[in-house]
């Protein structure tokens, strides 16, 4: 069997278009106060390769249109739902009220480790909630939550890259 890589034409990718009007995943992410557009670019290329719904910005995080953005996006911004919200707070009411289980991705006394995605709820509705470079997600938002779950790490840092987090829990979420 021949293994050479695939040219882009014969990945079957959908377009923009087909992206938008998909079936829903259930799945929406939650950027909170992350400062770096070039970690919201990533983001949004990450969600869409996993098929997220949407992304919502919340506090500091930049927006669309963003040269940094589009940059490490490649063009996701434009395909993926996104919307700005300044209080994160309110936006975790009202996913909790359309029915979204609420899980902030931080390391907390109880959160649960993502060791596999059994390991994972099997819910309709998912909102996960990532934090901003330094901070991670703040104390306030963790407790407006249902659970939070933690990447068990191994090495001498405690916490990884927000954009790289992002990749390795959508990654779990639509591997269960």
């Amino acid at each position: 069997m021949e293994n050479r890589k695939l040219k882009v034409s014969e990945m079957k990718r959908l377009s923009p278009e087909q992206y938008m009007e998909r079936p829903e995943s259930g799945l929406v992410i939650v950027l909170d106060n992350v400062r770096s557009a070039y970690n919201v670019g990533s983001a949004f290329r990450s969600a869409d390769a996993f098929g997220v719904d949407k992304i919502y910005l919340c506090g500091i995080c930049p927006t669309p249109p963003s040269t940094e953005i589009h940059k490490t996006a490649l063009g996701a911004e434009e395909s993926l739902a996104w919307q700005y919200e300044a209080d994160i707070l309110k936006l975790v009411k009202r996913l909790k009220s359309d029915d979204y289980t609420i899980i902030s991705v931080e390391q907390t006394h109880n959160s649960v480790k993502l060791i596999s995605p059994d390991t994972l709820p099997k819910t309709q509705k998912t909102a996960l909630i990532f934090g901003n470079e330094v901070e991670g997600v703040q104390q306030s938002v963790v407790d407006a939550s249902d659970f939070s779950l933690e990447i068990p790490q191994h090495g001498t840092k405690h916490s990884l890259n927000v954009a790289v987090t992002v990749g390795i829990v959508l990654f779990a979420f639509t591997a269960r």
